[in-house]
């Protein structure tokens, strides 16, 4: 029976277990330059157990970036200090991938540079409000891409990912999930546009499966992996045909030989669909009321999914694998230092040999 203390291969990249610490944004590359910092080196090269690492969500574009200090991957001070991290990470005998994320909609023009507004498929605002340097602020109509800045913007996708191998990242995972600009593409709430980026299916694909497409084409289709949430109404989305759309979108994917499937869980129903539609390696964030518990460890041995990715559990233990080994005790998250601070609720989660 495989478990999740098992390792897998990721065409070619073996990963020590399949642990995966999930992607979790925590909004300290502070600084104009939005590159991690010395404790950046610090927080992921404390996780390097975990079977692979996904990075917090990493702009591929300066109009990109959606929330406060969060980091880049589109300038060489960036390339340089990615390094470090990952250079860290790799002697500490872990793996990495960065996540790409264009934001989209969800942004501000407090947090860009002056005269750069957000962007998105077409003008409609996400309800609600985003934090800023100034505080909550609602949210605005984005400006509608042109068709040539479509393009643009899938060039920026592959640009960053050559940035990432630069770097010394293991692949990258192109966010296509909870709302941020490629799942606003997929969207009918959302992509209103009536070329062919919009209205069909297909069309509403399409952008997604040629960011994949030139990502694949720039690193190899083996260090590129793809992030979906099926019907996830995270910033506003609505997908009320969800249950047709991924299972033709994956059906689309299949054909690049991707590293992994990362899907955020909308049911096990749909889970087990696309599982059966997908060959190549499924990562699972499980469906839960709250944070992901070692009891979801049984989707691996289930077979339901090859890996699982845990957040607030990796967050707060940095050894998440040996304290799941030990069957615990686990560090209790500090939601109050999630996405803002220093090194408080940031590196200083003690371990068990502590």
């Amino acid at each position: 029976m495989t478990t999740a203390f098992d390792p897998i291969q990721l065409n070619g990249l073996r990963l020590a277990n399949r642990l995966v610490m999930a992607p979790m944004t925590r909004h300290r590359s502070y600084g104009p330059a939005h590159a991690p910092t010395a404790s950046t080196v610090t927080y992921y090269s404390q996780r390097a157990t975990a079977g692979l690492i996904i990075t917090e969500s990493t702009q591929p574009s300066v109009v990109g970036q959606g929330y406060p200090n969060t980091p880049g991957l589109h300038s060489e001070e960036q390339i340089t200090a990615w390094r470090e991290v990952t250079d860290s990470v790799h002697a500490n005998g872990g793996k990495i991938f960065a996540q790409l994320m264009h934001a989209g909609r969800i942004g501000h023009p407090d947090t860009l540079p002056e005269g750069l507004v957000p962007v998105g498929p077409s003008p409609v605002p996400a309800k609600g409000q985003i934090r800023t340097a100034d505080g909550l602020k609602d949210f605005l109509p984005p400006r509608e891409l042109t068709g040539d800045e479509i393009w643009a913007t899938i060039d920026d996708y592959a640009a960053a990912a050559r940035n990432a191998i630069t770097a010394g990242f293991d692949g990258v995972e192109l966010h296509g999930a909870t709302g941020y600009l490629i799942h606003q593409f997929l969207a009918p709430n959302v992509n209103l546009r009536t070329d062919a980026w919009g209205g069909s299916v297909e069309n509403r694909q399409r952008f997604l499966l040629e960011v994949v497409r030139a990502v694949a084409a720039e690193i190899g289709a083996g260090r590129t992996a793809i992030r979906l949430s099926p019907g996830a109404p995270y910033n506003d989305i609505s997908e009320p045909d969800a249950d047709t759309t991924y299972p033709e979108l994956v059906r689309a994917l299949e054909p690049f030989g991707l590293a992994y499937l990362h899907l955020v869980e909308d049911s096990r129903e749909s889970t087990n669909v696309i599982r059966k539609l997908f060959s190549g390696p499924l990562l699972l964030n499980v469906k839960t009321d709250g944070h992901t518990t070692p009891d979801e460890l049984t989707v691996i041995e289930e077979g339901v999914a090859d890996m699982i990715s845990l957040g607030g559990l990796f967050l707060a233990n940095p050894d998440l694998p040996a304290r799941l080994r030990a069957g615990g005790p686990y560090n209790t998250p500090d939601r109050d230092t999630y996405y803002v601070g220093a090194d408080k609720g940031y590196i200083d989660y003690p371990t068990l040999d502590a």
